[in-house]
């Protein structure tokens, strides 16, 4: 597996690599895990061979895997009978390079919107072109491409992938489960027992978390979860909310279970984990008509989707679940009830017995160079 991001950072693409690896040890695979950055060089006994990196202005915390001769002598030496590809864009693209080198097939799964979150920077804004031609560049030379949702399928269809499939993501349901909500954490919260409105992610542009300034007049207390390098300026935007900085395992899996409805701002997700954790909790949810929330929000059923470019949509949507408590109290058991059979262990399953499988057995892949 070669990652552009595994431990020790926290977010979708590392945390996919980790279950998928948990998932393949437990089913009796060999692993060998290619990441990016300084960090634990094994995982649950695996060796973790790490790239060179550098870090990039606004996410110096998540670095960039360099190229590095050593990754095609270990992948050589290992001898794989497939290399997986998790969101791959520079350290993902050299892993390509070299599996093709050594005639291995090749799984790639798309999971980052990098054109997206590129317009969202200054220094970046015109790279969205670029980064399209480089996936496109990637992923036409991979085996099979995976993407999360609908949204992301049609989105690579459209970009001129070939050859793209859907696989979704699984969500831990013994972790995020209604019976972690905590009484005493809510009323610390919200002493006056007003509704508990809660964002969870990393806090940067392209999350659009500074929507959340729509709320402020709402009768609700507003929590937010995570960190990034828009933290001061939305602990100045949102005067009353209570930010709680990262928080992660049962921490978490409590905050979001002690929410009375929560939220996603941002766009630019290919499929928006947090949502899903958020249905898992037994809470409501909102997020925008737009990306992997389209899949995971059933209008009026499990949440109400917002338009993210109509002014006052989101408030709109969160005021109308805060003023029907029965109504969200029944889209948060629809919610529980639709995540109940996307285990990690069924969705990685899965990968490897269908999207594994036929690529191992030369459907649909490419030629690859000698």
């Amino acid at each position: 597996m070669v990652a552009e991001c595994f431990l020790p950072q926290i977010n979708g693409v590392a945390n996919t690599v980790r279950h998928v690896a948990d998932r393949l040890l437990a089913r009796g695979h060999e692993l060998l895990i290619i990441a990016a950055g300084p960090g634990p060089d094994t995982y649950n006994g695996v060796r973790v061979l790490r790239a060179r990196s550098f870090g990039i202005p606004g996410y110096k915390e998540i670095p960039v895997g360099l190229p590095d001769p050593a990754i095609e002598r270990a992948m050589a030496e290992f001898k794989p009978d497939l290399v997986h590809l998790a969101a791959p864009f520079v350290l993902g693209a050299y892993g390509l390079r070299s599996a093709r080198r050594l005639g291995v097939p090749t799984v790639a799964v798309f999971q980052t919107d990098l054109a997206g979150f590129a317009r969202q920077y200054p220094w970046f804004a015109k790279a969205d072109r670029g980064c399209w031609a480089w996936i496109r560049r990637i992923h036409s030379r991979c085996d099979r491409t995976l993407a999360p949702s609908s949204s992301a399928v049609a989105q690579l269809v459209q970009e001129g992938v070939p050859r793209v499939h859907h696989w979704g993501r699984g969500v831990n349901l013994d972790l995020f489960d209604p019976s972690h909500r905590l009484e005493a954490w809510r009323r610390e919260i919200s002493p006056d027992g007003k509704p508990i409105v809660g964002y969870v992610g990393r806090l940067a542009a392209e999350k659009k978390v500074k929507r959340l300034a729509e709320l402020s007049e709402l009768d609700c207390h507003l929590v937010v979860v995570g960190d990034g390098p828009d933290r001061a300026s939305l602990e100045t935007l949102l005067p009353n909310a209570t930010f709680l900085g990262m928080r992660r395992g049962t921490d978490l899996a409590s905050i979001f279970a002690g929410l009375d409805l929560f939220v996603h701002t941002g766009e630019h997700e290919t499929f928006c984990q947090t949502i899903q954790e958020a249905q898992a909790s037994g809470v409501a949810t909102v997020g925008p008509a737009a990306g992997g929330p389209l899949d995971l929000i059933r209008p009026g059923e499990t949440g109400l989707l917002f338009e993210p470019g109509k002014a006052d949509s989101l408030r709109q949507a969160v005021s109308h679940l805060l003023d029907n408590p029965d109504l969200r109290t029944a889209m948060a058991a629809a919610g529980r009830r639709r995540v109940q059979t996307r285990t990690w262990p069924a969705v990685v399953d899965d990968l490897v017995d269908r999207h594994y499988a036929e690529v191992l057995a030369g459907i649909a892949t490419v030629r690859r160079a000698a």
